[in-house]
């Protein structure tokens, strides 16, 4: 299982007062239930790219898998300095923002266990199997990369009533 954070606070500049921090153990449910999520990658000029995916998180590290010609694997290739958000539209709740890289997995155990967890998770959508030991789409034709999270900071928005921005530093 992944460390959690080594410092947990609240920003009383952004909460109500007396605000508690929102549980590391709470944000990570609540990315295990989260069914969409946003990752944001750096082009190479420098500028933000956003896009929806769709993320397992397995033993405390949130994953997410691409393929190799895809806007976000590219950028990854030059900078692999990320964020990964999940949340609700609505005006409650906690919105979930996660800094730090991606990193590649090869570990078969793992690719077959994510493999599963995708099936699980989004069944009938992806497909996701290993073999030879790649990550490949639902004919095993298609290597699709495969990245963990490694998480340097983290935010909890709590919207509502209750308002309070909680960080977490790994």
């Amino acid at each position: 299982m992944a460390a959690g954070p080594r410092a947990t606070d609240v920003d009383p500049e952004f909460s109500v007062s007396g605000a508690a921090p929102t549980a590391w153990a709470d944000a990570l449910a609540q990315l295990e239930r989260a069914h969409a999520y946003w990752l944001s990658t750096v082009r190479p000029d420098g500028r933000p790219h956003v896009t929806t995916i769709a993320a397992i998180v397995l033993d405390g590290t949130v994953y997410f898998a691409t393929g190799p010609q895809e806007r976000k694997a590219r950028h990854l290739v030059v900078n692999p300095h990320i964020a990964v958000t999940t949340g609700s539209p609505a005006f409650e709740g906690v919105d979930i923002v996660l800094e730090g890289e991606a990193v590649a997995v090869t570990d078969v155990r793992t690719l077959e266990r994510l493999a599963d967890a995708y099936e699980a998770k989004y069944p009938g959508v992806f497909g996701f199997r290993v073999k030879d030991g790649v990550f490949t789409d639902e004919g095993g034709e298609k290597a699709i990369g495969v990245y963990a999270v490694r998480v340097t900071k983290g935010f909890g928005f709590r919207k509502g009533a209750g308002s309070s921005q909680t960080r977490w530093r790994f």
